[in-house]
């Protein structure tokens, strides 16, 4: 069992302030993809990280170096309603590293490890043994970044905050850190960090501004795509998170994009993985039309209890000599629409 394996790493861990970058290479991927179907991805308890919450049996966290984040567990983690589901321990937390440390039944204090990387935290039901994994990534702060640049890596200038949508465009906190090993790390039940990456070239480490709304949204309207008989176990994303250098380099002008805040992804459905979006509406081409029935599923689930705090852009895009048709969808807090 591949969490007998990470058990016994996490003994070797405990003692040790932070992970060594030996320890680090050895933590093994939580290989899902192909086991979990759509019923299987959601655990029967919340876990509640931070402010953020997921059922999902994994997901990604990020934290700063040397941040105290508190986290719960429970039947609902509602805010306000949780408290009273939590009264009696039932679940309990191991982590790879840093300092954990109980602050109530099925509650902790998890202080992250100093140093950037990949810190996988396990939260288990005693009773039952179902757990949720939480693949946490400590950041590299946004101060610690040079002229623009983070270990040689070239990130570019965040603007300052759109007027009126502060919230919603505040720059990075920091940035996940991407080596070689770290590509195939689920982040989700079907999606996994290499998925996420800019497209520009540089040598590693490389890194990455990836918000854990978007992957919330990706793995509902994926859900929502094989319900309607579409079949597909995750998205070809064409583009997700964008330096705001890589972003000005291919032309686009656009100051505020989502994708630079690492709330948005380019998507298309290729499950015969010849690159393009499959014959969706199945006309026997690939047209606008075939991502149009991408954004015709996402407008239903819009307006649903599970959507709520994912509303975002849509935008739907047709083929070019570039690139075949795809969506755009992103989390940045209010509903706008466009396309070709």
């Amino acid at each position: 069992m591949v969490w007998n394996l990470i058990l016994a790493l996490i003994a070797q861990f405990a003692s040790a302030p932070y992970a060594t970058e030996a320890s680090l290479s050895a933590i093994p991927v939580v290989d899902s993809i192909e086991v979990w179907g759509f019923a299987e991805r959601h655990s029967k308890f919340e876990v509640r990280f931070r402010d953020a919450s997921t059922d999902y049996r994994i997901m990604a966290m990020f934290a700063l170096p040397g941040e105290r984040i508190p986290i719960a567990a429970g039947d609902t983690l509602a805010v306000g309603a949780w408290a009273a589901q939590v009264d009696t321990a039932q679940y309990e937390l191991i982590a790879a590293a840093g300092t954990t440390k109980a602050t109530g039944a099925n509650r902790w204090n998890w202080v992250a490890p100093a140093r950037p990387g990949l810190y996988p935290i396990q939260v288990r039901d005693s009773r039952t043994g179902g757990s949720v994994t939480l693949n946490v990534f400590v950041m590299t702060p946004y101060s610690d970044m040079h002229r623009g640049t983070l270990n040689g890596y070239r990130i570019g200038d965040y603007p300052k905050p759109r007027r009126g949508y502060e919230a919603e465009y505040q720059r990075p906190l920091g940035f996940g850190q991407v080596t070689p090993e770290l590509l195939d790390t689920q982040v989700s039940p079907h999606f996994k960090l290499g998925q996420f990456l800019c497209k520009q070239t540089g040598d590693f480490p490389q890194y990455i501004v990836l918000r854990q709304p978007l992957l919330l949204k990706l793995e509902q309207l994926l859900a929502s795509v094989n319900e309607r008989g579409i079949s597909a176990s995750t998205f070809s994303i064409m583009s997700a998170y964008r330096t705001p250098s890589y972003n000005a380099a291919i032309g686009n002008e656009t100051i505020f994009s989502r994708h630079e805040y690492g709330d948005a992804a380019d998507v298309f459905v290729d499950d015969d993985d010849d690159g393009i979006m499959d014959d969706l509406n199945h006309d026997g081409r690939h047209t606008i039309a075939d991502a149009r029935v991408l954004g015709a599923i996402m407008n239903e689930l819009q307006g649903t209890a599970e959507f709520s705090g994912l509303i975002g852009g849509l935008g739907t895009y047709a083929p070019t000599s570039e690139h075949g048709p795809f969506m755009h969808v992103d989390t940045r807090g209010f509903s706008v629409e466009w396309g070709a």
